[in-house]
Formats: structure tokens, sequence, C-alpha cells
């Protein structure tokens, strides 16, 4: 990496599977419709969730199976696309290059036994790594291996650690700052409080952000609650993925004493 700052337009807002989770403004999570209504919307970046199918293509799903149980790394591309799936070069060749991308990358049990280039992150890694020619390109996950497949296979596209729901912010901290990762991606719930790190054993925000800084690293949290995304980005937050992205962006919009 040559240093250059992933979220260099921030605080950067990124539009969590389009619009936001489930349906907003009458878009399905997603789906292309719900992607392209993003940006007008107000959002600088989207996330994208990426799964691959049996073929070794990449689709834009979040969950490994559908409601009827049916795994897609079980099934063919088109087979997904069949379900409502999307593929993602449908999406990227449809998305604006002016709209920044955080792929997602969905891990999957069956990639333990493929070879690093035929998992989920090595069929991503050449697609992310022509994206970023043209235009801002983050890739996300919660696997550090996969994260590792990424820095062999596209060494010039910015990583980020992704960390669950509750998972104690330290730990989250001290991870990234020795894994050869670009940006935190910590769930907002670690970010106060809360059973994992209690009050007493919870440093405040923003040391938490600041100590993120000064290990080199730049901090996005997901899925805040509107009421305190505005606190995240006041502790220098340098980006948040948001649901409901008209509210959001709203909210932010508002002066600071409404």
């Amino acid at each position: 990496m040559d240093g250059k700052r992933v979220f260099a337009r921030g605080p950067v807002i990124v539009g969590h599977r389009g619009l936001g989770r489930g349906t907003v403004d009458g878009h399905l999570e997603n789906t292309l419709e719900s992607f392209l209504a993003a940006a007008p919307a107000g959002v600088d970046w989207v996330e994208v969730d990426v799964r691959r199918t049996v073929d070794d293509e990449l689709v834009v799903v979040h969950n490994p199976a559908d409601a009827d149980g049916v795994f897609y790394a079980d099934i063919t591309a088109q087979e997904a696309c069949d379900k409502g799936a999307l593929r993602l070069g449908e999406l990227l060749e449809a998305l604006p290059e002016s709209v920044g991308v955080d792929f997602d990358v969905k891990t999957s049990m069956e990639d333990a036994t493929l070879a690093r280039t035929r998992t989920t992150m090595g069929r991503l890694a050449a697609v992310a790594a022509r994206e970023s020619r043209r235009r801002d390109v983050l890739v996300t996950s919660f696997d550090p291996g996969g994260l590792d497949i990424a820095r062999q296979l596209a060494p010039g596209v910015a990583r980020g650690l992704l960390t669950w729901v509750g998972f104690p912010i330290g730990h989250a901290v001290a991870a990234a700052g020795h894994l050869d990762v670009q940006v935190l991606a910590p769930h907002w719930g670690s970010m106060h409080p809360n059973d994992a790190e209690p009050r007493p054993l919870h440093r405040p925000l923003d040391y938490v952000i600041d100590l993120v800084h000064a290990s080199g690293r730049e901090l996005l949290a997901w899925c805040p609650e509107v009421e305190f995304a505005q606190r995240l980005l006041d502790a220098g937050a340098d980006a948040l993925c948001v649901d409901d992205v008209p509210t959001v962006v709203a909210s932010l919009k508002a002066p600071a004493s409404a």
C-alpha cells in the first residue's frame, strides 16, 4: 500500500447493502435498484455482500442460504439469479464510478477445502483490483485468512477487518494494529459499554478512535443507530456504514442543536 487514505473524502457515509438492510423506500436490500438509489440519497460508498457459487461466480447476497435453506455455495450463479440474487458484475457495470465500493466478502466454510485462488476472496481479488483503477475500493471481511488472500492476490487494494456484534473493542483495535489492514470496521455496539465490555472496562469513544488512528488505521463503524451516528463522527470516525440511508443522511445534515 502507498499510504493513501482509504476515506480521503471523509467522513464517508456507506450505504449498507444499498439503501440499507431490509426494504428502504421500496427498494429491497442487495438489489440493483437499491444500490442505484443510494448515491442520489446522499452516500459516497455502498457496501456490497459477496458470495461464491458452486461454479466460482460471484453474487451479491448476505446470508449463506436462501429462505428455503438452499446454500449458494451448492448452486450455480444462474440458479442463484433465478432465486433473485444479483450478479456482482452486473452491479459494477451499472454503478457510477463516482460511488466507492466496500466489498464485504462472505467467506463460506467450503472455502476451507479450496485453493486460495478459488476461494470467495480469491475469486474477488482480480475484480477488486480492476475496480480500484476506476473507483474507491475497500475489501472487508470477518475472516483474517480471507484478508491475507486479498493481501497476496490484490496487494494494492485496501483491506479492512470486520468484527462481530458485541466483539470487545479492545481486542479489535489490538488485532487490526498488528494485521496488514488499513481499516478497522467494528459493529457500532462495540463502541460503547456493553455485555462484553461494561462501563468500568470500556475506554471513552474519543480514546478508542484516537488510538485506532495512532496505530495507522482508519475506523469504519457499521450499522449505528441514528442517535449514535453523529457521536461517532464527532469523535473522529472516518466512515459509517448505515441502514435507512435517507433517514441517517437527513439526521447528519441537521444542525447539532436540532
